[in-house]
């Protein structure tokens, strides 16, 4: 696209050529909000400070997760928008995709909802996310010493988690 002046704008970021640059970031959520785990990997710009972050991120999902609710055609119960569905109740999202990012979620029946950001050309992540839960139950939820509601801080499950998503393509 070009712009008055002759000066070049790309709508959208090229497309990574090496494994492991099309992951952004990383949230994991527990059920109550609390930003259990955020990884960046190809992050380039920083707005806000990490606890605006989060917040703004888990804000996103709700209110997203309350609009697919209400806009359900199938279930006539629709409840109110804002409140909260458990976890496989009623029409759900899986990811949405603007021309700069593609944001991929997954809500497990606990609720820890698992967030990657990564390049908006990046196909459906579905399994990827079920992979990077599987490693949270192994080397997380089964780790006697961990505190559930806690940030996570294993050096395993990070060590894992950087060579699986750097493995995405």
């Amino acid at each position: 696209m070009q712009f008055f002046g002759g000066s070049e704008i790309n709508p959208s970021p090229q497309v990574p050529t090496a494994s492991g640059n099309n992951a952004h970031m990383m949230y994991v959520f527990n059920r109550n909000g609390v930003c259990l785990l955020y990884k960046e990997w190809n992050r380039l710009l920083h707005t806000l400070n990490p606890q605006q972050d989060h917040k703004l991120m888990f804000g996103l999902l709700f209110s997203l997760k309350s609009l697919t609710a209400k806009m359900d055609p199938v279930n006539a119960d629709k409840g109110n928008l804002g409140v909260p569905q458990l976890p496989g109740q009623g029409c759900s999202f899986h990811s949405f995709r603007t021309n700069t990012y593609k944001l991929s979620f997954m809500e497990t029946p606990s609720g820890i909802k698992i967030i990657l950001v990564t390049h908006p050309k990046t196909g459906d992540l579905r399994e990827s996310l079920k992979y990077i839960y599987g490693l949270y139950v192994e080397y997380v939820v089964k780790n006697p010493i961990y505190n559930p509601g806690f940030p996570i801080k294993s050096e395993l499950f990070n060590t894992a988690l950087d060579q699986y998503v750097r493995s995405i393509s």
